[in-house]
């Protein structure tokens, strides 16, 4: 099974995995520059993911309802939204992906590939997964 790592490791990602485990979160974005440098096809629909933790161990199990590719300007607030994380606008998503992309070494115009990923929560924590 593959894994899903959302954000950067740290506080952004056990926010954004509580945001799943609570429902809340159902989609995510990727630049598709990061699927080509690390040769990793990209998922699909009915696919089951591992979501990790910072330590790299599971916390539940999503799987893939959706995958679309759109350059940064046409992703649409239906998407946006879907990630959970409280933007109130469109504009409020972007801006906040351009900071988070700039950040990390990889700023974002308009025409940058995206990889939109929707999915649901199939199997959340167990004392089994923990151990």
């Amino acid at each position: 099974m593959r894994a899903l790592e959302l954000g950067t490791t740290g506080e952004l990602r056990e926010r954004l995995n509580a945001l799943v485990l609570a429902g809340r979160k159902t989609a995510t974005t990727g630049l598709l520059a990061e699927y080509v440098e690390e040769t990793e096809g990209l998922e699909f629909v009915g696919e089951r993911l591992a979501l990790l933790d910072n330590g790299g161990d599971p916390v539940a199990t999503v799987e893939i309802t959706s995958v679309a590719l759109a350059p940064f300007g046409a992703v649409t607030w239906a998407h946006a939204a879907a990630e959970g994380e409280g933007d109130r606008s469109l504009e409020e998503w972007r801006a906040g992906h351009r900071r988070f992309w700039a950040a990390i070494g990889t700023p974002v115009d308009e025409d940058t590939p995206l990889v939109c990923l929707r999915f649901r929560l199939t199997t959340p924590p167990s004392d089994t997964d923990r151990r």
